[in-house]
C-alpha cells in the first residue's frame, strides 16, 4: 500500500552517530502485535531518536519551538541510499511561547533536512539528524500577518469570500510595548498540517476551529468553517476566545465570561488532527476531544470526538461526511480515586487508506519540566470508519446545527450512533525500547526524559519507495512549548527566559509493520 502523506522529524543534532548502518527488515518478533480490523499490525522497534536544541533559531531570528504540533514530509524527497535515508520535513509550531500567556507570534511552518541512519548497536546516541532549511510565515488574505494572540471574546473579522474569522485586537506591538495604533489580525493556533502537490498546504487550528489553505508563500487562500455545532458560543453568540490570557499587561482584551464556552469547541480542544486520504481525494479533521455540549468541559465525559470529511478534488472543499471516535481512558494515580479516570485527548491522526487511521492519544502533565516525570498513557492507536467498520455517518442538519449534539452532557452517544471501530496499538512509554537511545519515562528530570506533549505523526516507507513490503517508519515529534532559557521572538527584539529551563524538541522514529 502507498501512503501519500509523508511527515517526519526535524532539527540539528548535537551528537554523532554510532553503530553500523543496517538494513531494516521485518523482525521475526516485535514489541507488540495486535489483530485489528481482521489484519495484523506490529510495533517492531524504536528505531531512531533525534532532537533540536531548545535555543535553535529560524531565519527570522526567532526561537524554533513547538515544532511537534504537526509534521509532514515532502513525499518526493524521501530517498534511501546505501542504507541511509534523507528527506525534507515540514514542521508546524503552534502559537509560540505561551507558558505565561499568548503573544503576537506570527504563525509559520519550518522546513528541515532529515538524515536518518538506522543502527543495531545499542545504547546509541541520536541517529536522526535534523537540519534547519527554511521558514514560511503566514499572512491573511490581504497580506497582514496572522497572530497567535488569543482571539477576542466577542466579534470577528471578515474578508470577501471567507467565513467570519477569529480576530485579536491590540495596540502597540502585541508583545507588551504600547503604541497609538489599534491593530487587528486573524488569530490562529496552528495544530494540523497537510501538504498538497501544487505547493499549497492546509493547516487546522484550535481557535476557530477552522481549516486554512495557504499558498506556497504563506498567503491565506481559503478558510473552511466547520458546521455550526463546532463554533464556540458564549452568551448566545460566537466567542472565539480560548481563555488562555496574555503574557503582558495590560491585556488587549478582557477574559471571556463565562470562562468556558457554553457549546461548540471547548477551550484549547479544537481541530488537533488533520490528514489526507492516501488517494489524495479527501481531507479529514478531528477534534481533540468532545464538543462542549457533548461532555467537553468535563474531562471524564469528553470522550466523543467528531471527525469531519471533506472532498478536496475540486477548487472548493465539500463537506461530505462526519463520524465520531470514542477516545480511551487513562488513570491518574496522583488524583483521589473519584477523579483518577480521565480521557486521553487525541493529538494527531494519520490516514492509512480505506477508512483506517492511526491516532495519537495521550495523558498530560507528565514528562520533561512537568510536575510528574512518569507518563501513564502515550499511545498510537488505530480506528476505522471504512467499509465493514459499522461506524455511523452522523452528518445531519440537527447534529450539525449550532449547539447540536450527538451525545449527552455526560458523553453518552445518542441511540443509533455507532462510533469508529478502535484498537490499542503502540506504546511510547516502554523503557526497554527508550533505553536504547538513553531515553526514559519516569525517573530523573534530565535531557533523556521524554517530553510531555507528543503531537505529530508521519509515515515514510522503509524500502525508500512505496512501502509495498508493509514496513514503515513512523516519525513523531514533541511540542516543547518553546521552553528555553534563551528565547527570542519578534525578529530577536523580544527576549524571554522560561522558568522551567531548557526543553529540547525531541523526535522519535518507530518501525512498524502494516497490512
Amino acid at each position: 500500500m502507498g501512503f501519500l502523506r509523508f511527515a517526519a522529524a526535524v532539527l540539528s543534532l548535537r551528537l554523532s552517530l554510532a553503530g553500523p548502518v543496517v538494513s531494516p527488515r521485518a523482525l521475526t518478533s516485535g514489541v507488540n502485535t495486535v489483530t485489528c480490523f481482521n489484519s495484523n499490525y506490529t510495533y517492531q522497534q524504536l528505531a531512531g531518536y533525534g532532537f533540536v536544541p531548545s535555543d535553535a533559531r529560524d531565519k527570522y531570528n526567532d526561537t524554533i519551538g513547538g515544532i511537534g504540533s504537526s509534521i509532514a514530509f515532502n513525499r518526493t524527497s524521501w530517498t534511501k541510499v546505501d542504507g541511509v535515508y534523507t528527506g525534507v520535513l515540514w514542521a508546524l509550531p503552534d502559537r509560540g511561547w505561551n507558558t505565561q500567556g499568548t503573544l503576537n507570534y506570527q504563525n509559520r511552518v519550518h522546513k528541515f533536512a532529515v538524515k536518518f541512519t538506522p543502527t543495531s548497536s545499542y545504547p546509541s546516541p541520536p541517529n536522526l539528524q535534523l537540519s534547519y532549511l527554511d521558514t514560511i510565515l503566514f499572512t491573511g488574505p490581504d497580506g497582514t500577518p496572522t497572530t497567535s494572540l488569543d482571539a477576542d471574546p466577542t466579534g470577528y473579522i471578515t474578508y470577501p469570500g471567507f467565513p467570519i474569522l477569529p480576530v485579536a485586537t491590540y495596540t502597540g506591538d502585541g508583545f507588551g510595548s504600547s503604541g497609538p495604533t489599534t491593530n487587528k489580525r486573524i488569530s490562529i493556533d496552528s495544530e494540523g498540517l497537510v501538504l498538497n502537490d501544487d505547493g499549497t498546504f492546509f493547516v487546522s487550528d484550535e481557535y476557530g476551529p477552522y481549516i486554512y489553505k495557504f499558498s506556497a508563500t504563506g498567503l491565506m487562500l481559503q478558510a473552511i468553517a466547520p458546521p455550526g455545532a463546532y463554533i464556540p458560543q458564549r452568551n448566545g453568540a460566537v466567542s472565539f476566545s480560548s481563555n488562555t490570557g496574555f503574557a503582558f499587561t495590560p491585556p488587549p482584551s478582557p477574559p471571556p465570561s463565562p470562562k468556558d464556552t457554553t457549546c461548540g469547541r471547548n477551550n484549547n480542544q479544537g481541530l488537533e488532527g488533520l490528514t489526507k486520504s492516501t488517494d489524495g481525494k479527501y481531507l479529514y479533521a478531528m477534534m481533540q476531544s468532545a464538543l462542549d455540549q457533548e461532555g467537553g468541559p468535563n474531562n471524564p465525559y469528553r470522550r466523543q470526538a467528531r471527525v469531519l470529511q471533506y472532498d478536496i478534488t475540486g477548487s472548493v472543499p465539500q463537506y461530505v461526511a462526519e463520524y465520531v471516535v470514542t477516545l480511551p481512558y487513562w488513570y491518574d494515580p496522583t488524583e483521589k480515586a473519584s477523579k483518577q479516570q480521565k480521557v486521553a485527548a487525541q493529538s494527531e491522526i494519520q490516514s492509512l487508506g480505506n477508512g483506517r487511521f492511526l491516532i495519537l492519544v495521550r495523558d498530560s502533565g507528565s514528562g520533561r519540566a512537568q510536575p510528574s516525570t512518569t507518563s501513564q498513557f502515550r499511545h498510537v492507536d488505530l480506528f476505522n470508519i471504512g467499509p465493514g467498520s459499522g461506524a455511523t455517518n452522523i452528518k445531519s442538519d440537527s447534529n450539525d446545527a449550532v449547539c447540536g449534539a450527538i451525545a449527552s452532557s455526560t458523553g453518552v452517544l445518542k441511540q443509533g450512533i455507532t462510533p469508529a471501530a478502535y484498537c490499542s496499538f503502540l506504546d511510547y512509554n516502554i523503557n526497554s525500547e527508550l533505553g536504547k537511545f538513553g531515553l526514559h519515562n519516569g525517573g530523573a528530570q534530565d535531557a533523556g526524559l521524554l517530553n510531555e506533549k507528543w503531537e505529530s505523526l508521519a509515515l515514510v516507507p522503509v524500502d525508500g519507495k512505496d512501502g509495498a513490503d508493509g514496513l514503515w517508519y513512523l516519525f513523531s515529534l514533541s511540542d516543547n512549548d518553546f521552553i528555553t532559557k534563551n528565547g527570542f521572538l519578534e525578529g530577536g527584539a523580544y527576549t524571554y527566559s522560561d522558568p522551567a529551563g531548557n526543553v529540547d524538541n525531541q523526535a522519535l522514529v518507530f518501525q512498524i509493520q502494516l497490512p
